[in-house]
């Protein structure tokens, strides 16, 4: 099995999934594309798979990261999968302990659980998954962490109601559990990941700024755990790999202009097509913002790609980097594949010939 390496010496490769929706794809269509890139990830040696969470957007099908993980490790045999990441004031932390204890007992010793604080939404759809709850979840939020924690342990809760103690696990017998990752774009998780002694990521795919300080805030401030004595931490990244430069500049071209709308406050629209990209004319104003996010993000042939992530990972500090593969389709690709997805993912690991 080709290992998933930039080099000899180079970082450890895994990769994060939205589940992009293209124009021509059903939500059936999207998942079964995941499906496929994550037994090529599997197949190439990639050290981990993780979706994120997001609701309501016509260009995203992760919406649930507990049943996207439950088909994935079941389509893959040795790759680590999870969630980049569940958003945990959406959700009661005892029906995320379920799932993910659930998930570790069906395939122990492969389970992520990335948890973050962002809504992944709108406002609205915000307020419906959360029951009306609104910032009071946002604001519970290490009481929320600390309670998925306990509740994924062997040991369990003690929960007090009516003058007595009642036992609550997330499963009965659990022989181990998930391992738990802080996720976050700013400070906040930096701070608490490192007080709680928690791995923590820094989501600079997204962000793309602040990077580096999130990152010494985290480590300067850790608090060694039991389970973590030192910090623990990746990088994360949009990236195409393409035979050429140029040819990965078109392949970029659908999420770069998924992003400007994303952004710019434009219509959420299913991912364009590379074809449908090329033919779409932006407004001159959002230029600057288009070369901002390219400056930041990874595209190129494999021999810049690979040397662009390995220089980001030392540079940071990492000795792992997550890829984002953002390459996106043309009209000729199948509608339940992303062959350039999957071959971003060959390249970055020499397999020249897609065989591994």
């Amino acid at each position: 099995m080709v290992q998933a390496h930039v080099s000899a010496t180079g970082p450890t490769l895994s990769v994060l999934d939205l589940v992009p929706v293209r124009s021509n794809q059903s939500s059936a269509d999207a998942v079964a594309a995941s499906r496929r890139l994550a037994r090529s990830a599997d197949r190439l040696g990639f050290e981990r798979y993780w979706v994120a969470e997001h609701h309501n957007m016509p260009a995203v099908a992760a919406t649930n990261p507990p049943v996207l993980i439950g088909l994935l490790a079941a389509a893959t045999e040795r790759i680590r999968v999870g969630s980049g990441g569940v958003m945990l004031p959406n959700h009661a932390p005892l029906v995320v302990a379920e799932q993910f204890a659930l998930l570790e007992a069906a395939f122990p010793g492969r389970i992520d659980l990335g948890i973050g604080r962002a809504p992944g939404t709108d406002p609205v759809t915000s307020w419906a998954l959360r029951n009306g709850a609104g910032e009071e979840a946002v604001a519970r939020f290490p009481e929320y962490v600390d309670d998925v924690i306990t509740l994924m342990s062997p040991a369990g809760a003690g929960v007090r109601v009516a003058g007595r103690t009642h036992e609550l696990r997330a499963t009965p017998r659990a022989v181990h559990t998930p391992d738990l990752w802080l996720l976050g774009s700013s400070d906040y998780s930096a701070r608490l990941a490192a007080e709680r002694g928690l791995p923590y990521v820094f989501a600079h795919h997204f962000s793309g700024s602040g990077t580096a300080e999130a990152l010494a805030l985290y480590r300067e401030s850790f608090r060694p755990s039991p389970d973590h004595p030192e910090p623990r931490t990746f990088l994360t990244v949009n990236v195409v790999a393409a035979e050429t430069t140029e040819e990965a500049e078109r392949l970029a071209l659908p999420q770069l202009q998924a992003m400007v709308a994303l952004r710019t406050g434009g219509p959420l629209l299913p991912q364009r097509l590379v074809e449908e990209a090329e033919a779409a004319e932006l407004p001159a104003a959002h230029a600057s913002l288009v070369e901002a996010m390219r400056s930041r993000w990874v595209i190129g042939d494999a021999t810049r790609v690979r040397s662009r992530i390995a220089e980001l990972a030392a540079g940071f500090g990492v000795d792992e980097v997550m890829v984002h593969p953002v390459a996106g389709a043309r009209s000729a690709d199948p509608v339940d594949g992303s062959p350039a997805r999957e071959r971003t993912l060959e390249l970055l690991v020499g397999d020249a010939d897609g065989q591994g």
